[in-house]
């Protein structure tokens, strides 16, 4: 920390790298910090601001006086507190530091029609291509829950959210108004919706909270002396009134609201009041009223080709049935509106769901330890490395800094050592797509004074389980290092092994993917870790409220459990099918896989299979020879697919020039042959162009999506009948998913990251100019 407190940043060292600051701050004061900022850039450091976002429609916004970053919760922007989560975070930075953020950039490209397309931008895919050189380890975002803040941004609009800041601020000022009349004192400093006050003589603080709790009301504790109270835009002069009984002694006050309306006059002066313009796209004006909104979101879920429509058969990523009975409790108000950190005594009913759900995760993996604060795979993986290595430290081994990673890893898990860091080494795998046990024994050797761990994916992404996994683990463990396990294929062993049971010393688990929460389309997610007894008490702990291990190595979420609110769909699914029901599942899910392996063996070549001849719940289909015989890709297959209203498998990864399929237990046997059947279709396509029928590079494949726009143009000049390039197969006549873009241009998107959004009608244009030319 920087001396002279948050509020009153001292002059940087000269070593510094940058500062953080809270705006507003913790105790709801709001500070100009454009001096520091210049300070700051003087020395050739960087400015980050941890900021509100509703309080920013009404004061200075940080880059308008010299921040560099700006990074806080998107919550208030119609997301409930869900006891911690999920919520959508947000990182903005200027120009000059857009390549190097990190996560998930929606970028502007075009289409092979030219016309104007959004894509992910290419951080999305860094961890596979840069490894442990990526800037982050991130791979479930919070995407669900950005769409919902930025719906709410677009029905209330600029006008609306300055009116909702304009009554929390007002509601504030009431309050404290109120408060100074009771005998409170307060900093007479600017303040947005928080106030802090010292407790009316004759009170302590611990007297006003406890009768704030006979009010209903709770209020936090910043130290002895000190209560802060916030509003938002749900605060009643009622709340306001049972906020000054507590702080009365239950008594009413005696004085009204309408005295102090002279009193509580605005307490931001002009110098930091916010002055331009935002949210100036149309779009942030068109649709509020409640009916063109709804009207709006079924336009867009128009567009997503999701599970509603078929399966997704996403290699790695276990996509599978979300059911209703799962999801009903998180929109209950006891599920959703409970502060993170609300006194123990007033979440005893989550405490005893949190409890529970734990306990079956731990009896599933093996585990005696579980913690469920992680929010992502990639959060957890950092968890149990963190773990490992602050167990490691404790026993004097502080030295231990090699981790082991098999080249076929997913590509978060050398980005998470790095962030932890360790010094990452790789481990070959043999012809048959398994971990070459004779280089994994030789560096264990070769580094056994400094090996920290293993991680290891079981089964293996190549979708082969590991028959050597018990070896390995005792390899590792007789070299001093510790087994991290990757539980990204975790639905291919519930119920029939676990990790904890052959020899991991700590795992992560995607709730998101083996426990049915939704992927959301890229969140929320939660990533537990479950571990050994000795590595129990090093798991994440919280500053605030008491979890964790007591030699824990510090939290790596904002609240105790992580994404709490969508525990309860894990553990619906946990209790409603049983331990017979999970073993099932996975039974399922493996006999669904090796089934559609089967069929597709005699149209392409499945890369990896166990000497039983059988994989694991997924596997790989190698389309490399398809690119010298038809000059076609895996990116043709997976473009095609989309004609036959199927979404693409997992491409060219682990494998480049591949496609990974996993069915999932949740597909019956018709939508299996189904997406076989589309298969075997595209493979005859393929040997038209093998054969010369069709040419290499005007065919169904190079040329697809075939959106509605293109086939029913008035010229068509492709050789083959517009028919073949929508309806690949009769079926489809009587229920079609038009894709509403034709291929994106990749690499113009990469090279040219345009995140701004323009108005709609270039779109409509844009779809004119390509009818009118065609």
């Amino acid at each position: 920390p920087v001396g002279g407190g948050e509020n009153k940043p001292s002059p940087p060292p000269a070593d510094l790298c940058g500062g953080l600051v809270q705006y507003p701050a913790t105790d709801g004061s709001v500070h100009s910090y454009s001096g520091f900022a210049d300070k700051l850039h003087a020395q050739g450091a960087k400015l980050a601001v941890a900021a509100d976002l509703l309080s920013l429609t009404t004061l200075t916004p940080p880059g308008e006086w010299g921040a560099d970053i700006t990074v806080g919760s998107a919550q208030r922007f119609g997301v409930p507190l869900g006891f911690g989560g999920p919520h959508a975070g947000f990182l903005a930075s200027s120009q000059s530091l857009a390549r190097k953020m990190p996560g998930r950039i929606i970028g502007l490209s075009i289409d092979a029609q030219g016309k104007p397309a959004y894509r992910m931008a290419m951080q999305t895919r860094e961890q596979h291509i840069r490894r442990d050189k990526a800037t982050s380890n991130i791979c479930t975002a919070q995407a669900l829950l950005a769409n919902i803040s930025a719906l709410f941004g677009m029905y209330h609009g600029p006008e609306g959210l300055k009116g909702i800041a304009g009554h929390c601020h007002k509601s504030a000022t009431m309050l404290r108004a109120g408060l100074l009349k009771l005998g409170c004192t307060s900093p007479d400093t600017p303040f947005f919706d928080t106030i802090a006050v010292s407790p009316p003589p004759g009170m302590t603080v611990d007297d006003v909270l406890a009768a704030g709790w006979r009010e209903n009301v709770n209020f936090r504790k910043l130290d002895e002396h000190t209560i802060t109270l916030a509003t938002d835009e749900t605060t009643t002069l009622a709340d306001l009134e049972a906020a000054w009984r507590a702080f009365n002694r239950g008594a009413a006050p005696s004085f009204s609201a309408d005295d102090l309306l002279s009193a509580a006059a605005p307490a931001l002066p002009a110098a930091l009041a916010r002055s331009s313009d935002f949210m100036t796209h149309p779009i942030f004006s068109q649709n509020q009223s409640e009916h063109q909104l709804l009207r709006y979101i079924f336009k867009l879920a128009g567009r997503d080709l999701s599970m509603v429509h078929c399966m997704i058969p996403l290699g790695s990523c276990t996509m599978k049935l979300n059911s209703t009975s799962e999801m009903i409790p998180i929109t209950w108000p006891k599920i959703n509106g409970i502060h993170p950190f609300a006194p123990p005594a007033q979440t005893l009913g989550y405490k005893a769901m949190i409890d529970s759900l734990e306990q079956m995760l731990c009896e599933i993996t093996g585990f005696p330890g579980m913690s469920l604060q992680p929010n992502s795979g990639a959060t957890g993986e950092y968890a149990g490395l963190r773990a490992i290595r602050a167990y490691q430290a404790s026993i004097g081994q502080s030295d231990r800094n090699v981790c082991l990673i098999p080249v076929s890893a997913h590509g978060t898990n050398p980005a998470s050592a790095a962030m932890c860091g360790m010094r990452i080494v790789p481990v070959g795998c043999d012809a048959d797509g398994n971990v070459d046990i004779a280089d994994l024994t030789a560096k264990a050797v070769k580094h056994k004074d400094h090996l920290s761990a293993l991680m290891i994916t079981y089964p293996s992404t190549h979708g082969v389980f590991e028959e050597t996994i018990v070896q390995i683990c005792d390899t590792i463990h007789q070299h001093g290092g510790q087994v991290y396990m990757d539980g990204a294929n975790m639905n291919a062993q519930v119920g029939l092994c676990g990790p904890g049971y052959f020899g991991a010393d700590v795992c992560h688990l995607n709730l998101h993917k083996t426990f049915c929460i939704p992927h959301g389309g890229g969140g929320p997610g939660v990533g537990p870790i479950g571990c050994g007894a000795h590595l129990k008490p090093f798991l994440p702990n919280h500053p605030v409220i008491e979890t964790g291990g007591a030699e824990s190595f510090g939290p790596v979420a904002g609240a105790p459990w992580g994404s709490a609110s969508i525990l309860p769909i894990s553990w619906m699914y946990c209790a409603m099918m049983g331990s017979a029901g999970l073993k099932k599942a996975t039974q399922m899910a493996i006999l669904n896989a090796n089934y559609m392996a089967a069929r597709l063996s005699g149209h392409y070549k499945v890369l990896f299979t166990g000497k039983t001849g059988m994989c694991a719940h997924e596997f790989i289909l190698d389309l490399r020879s398809f690119k010298a015989s038809a000059g076609i890709t895996e990116a043709d297959v997976a473009k095609r697919l989309a004609d036959y209203n199927f979404h693409a498998p997992t491409m060219s990864w682990p494998v480049a020039g591949t496609i990974m399929i996993e069915p999932t237990e949740s597909e019956d046997k018709a939508e299996l042959d189904r997406f076989v059947d589309a298969l075997i279709s595209i493979r005859a396509e393929i040997a038209e162009i093998e054969s010369g029928v069709q040419p290499q590079e005007n065919n169904v494949l190079k040329n697809a999506p075939h959106t509605m726009a293109v086939c029913m143009a008035e010229k068509w000049d492709r050789p083959y009948p517009r028919a073949k390039g929508a309806y690949p197969i009769s079926g489809l006549k009587a229920q079609k998913f038009w894709p509403t873009t034709s291929r994106i241009n990749d690499t113009y998107g990469d090279r040219n990251l345009v995140c701004s959004c323009p108005p709609m009608e270039v779109f409509v244009e844009a779809e004119d100019s390509i009818e009118q030319v065609a």
